[in-house]
């Protein structure tokens, strides 16, 4: 299988971002949403990505984007990872069925039973604008989502 490209409808999820509270797609309609599946906390490119995205997020009101991680990892070592490493946006757990979310998404590792690391910018509406698959051992960085965010707000203006 592979990723879902632009211009298809994100699949709809609700996972764990805390082991008793659960985060939609839904809730996020009307707002831009960044979609970082990841392998696993702790490993080290891992943490470097989610720091790069942290360090951006004052950027991201301006494009009216929310970030959400995504791994097979449970909640419980989400929080660990989150509060050791101040991440300040949820973590969410893909655990059981293990990665249900990111097989939709076509970001699965069926060998290595984790998240591919790759990343999605949806809209408002639930539209995938802008996807991107990077090698497990490079950190893809912020670049990519955005300039996505950019062209995303350039196209709101002109409607």
């Amino acid at each position: 299988m592979s990723m879902l490209q632009p211009g298809q409808r994100a699949p709809e999820f609700a996972l764990p971002a805390t082991p008793d509270q659960k985060v939609s797609l839904a809730e996020f309609r009307g707002k831009n949403l960044i979609l970082i599946f990841y392998p696993a906390d702790w490993s080290p490119v891992c943490s470097d990505e989610l720091s790069v995205f942290n360090e951006i997020l004052p950027m991201l009101k301006d494009y009216q984007a929310q970030i959400l991680g995504i791994s097979v990892d449970g909640p419980w070592c989400h929080q660990a990872f989150a509060q050791a490493r101040k991440i300040k946006f949820p973590l969410l757990s893909d655990f059981e069925p293990k990665g249900e979310v990111a097989r939709k998404y076509g970001s699965y590792r069926e060998g290595e039973g984790t998240s591919e690391r790759s990343l999605y910018v949806i809209d408002g509406e639930g539209v995938i604008r802008w996807s991107y698959l990077s090698p497990m051992g490079v950190n893809p960085g912020a670049d990519g989502v955005l300039d996505a965010l950019e062209s995303l707000s350039h196209a709101e203006v002109s409607r």
